[in-house]
Order: C-alpha cells, then structure tokens, then sequence
C-alpha cells in the first residue's frame, strides 16, 4: 500500500506505541490513526508517543505502514504473532477487525468507540474536523439480535444525536443495520 510510517513497540501488556513524536505525527496525519499519549484533543504538531489500538495496529501491520517490534532484542512481530496478540487482549477480533478493516477501505475513519458503549465511532473526515455521525457495534450473527439490543440502540443513538448501526458478521459477509429515531 504505502511506505512504513512508523516503527511501533508491542509492550508485555500489549499496548502498541509508537516512541518517536515525528513517526507518531506521520502516523496520526496518515489517517487519524492511534492516540498521542496524555492529549486528549490532538492537534496535528503534538509532540507524544502515540498509542495504537490493537485493531488499528494489525490493519497497519497488514497493509505495510508500520513495521512492529518487541522486547529489547527488537525482535519483529509478524502480523500473525499480532493478531494472536491482539485476541488476547480483544474479545470477538476477527468479527471487529472485519468491519473495521471495510469501513477503512470505504474511506472511513474509525476509532475506539468506548465512550458511547460501542465498538466504534465512525467519522466522515476525522477527529476534531467533523463529529462522528456513526456508532458500531459488531456481532456475529450466530449471536443473533434481541429486542433489548435494538432499544438500546436506538435510546444510544438518540441521546448522542448519532446513527448506531450493528454490524452483523457472518463469515466473509457483513451486513450493516442502522438505527434512528423518527419523528413525525
């Protein structure tokens, strides 16, 4: 896809990071990857590490932007030995990364959703340029969806002014159904 980007350290508790602030700017600039350490709005000329979410670092692993190291001896992470890695610490990761990974390819830039109890935030353009008009919520679809989930959806959606879409995972096949509260 790309040159690398940035040289990114696995550390023992899994986090990602990204040690140089110029190869952590590069990164960020790239497509709103990662999260400068200890600044909670970034702006493009920060000056921190930055760190990766796991899912983050295995879609860059995989196309070719960053290039992932561990331990003292530096020793280089394969992007299987990172997957493995990241499905220790991710509950349900391939289900997660196969959306993320298309809503990257559409264009999309997607985030940690934690704050608004999902799985992602979707932005249009990005952090701080436009607000995300999308929450997501993976699951597979041998989980099937619940009455309960639905309304909790749409009260989730409502209450951040948001659309929330579950992204249902079956295999190769994802299907995205979205819900919005309609006033007449």
């Amino acid at each position: 896809m790309g040159e690398i980007l940035a040289q990114v350290e696995v550390l023992s508790d899994s986090r990602l990071i990204v040690w140089s602030p110029e190869e952590s700017r590069r990164l960020y600039r790239a497509g709103y990857f990662g999260k400068p350490l200890g600044i909670a709005k970034p702006k493009e000329d920060f000056e921190a590490p930055l760190v990766l979410d796991p899912i983050e670092g295995v879609y860059l692993l995989e196309k070719g932007l960053i290039s992932v190291s561990s331990g003292e001896e530096k020793r280089k992470v394969t992007l299987q030995e990172l997957k493995s890695i990241a499905r220790r610490v991710l509950e349900g990761l391939d289900e997660r990364y196969t959306v993320y990974s298309l809503l990257r390819d559409k264009g999309y830039v997607v985030t940690p959703g934690i704050k608004y109890g999902c799985d992602f935030a979707v932005y249009e353009h990005g952090p701080g340029v436009d607000h995300a008009p999308f929450m997501v919520k993976v699951k597979s679809s041998e989980d099937g969806l619940s009455a309960s989930e639905i309304v909790e959806a749409g009260r989730l959606a409502t209450t951040v002014r948001k659309t929330f879409i579950i992204a249902m995972v079956n295999g190769d096949r994802t299907r995205f159904l979205s819900f919005k509260w309609w006033k007449p």
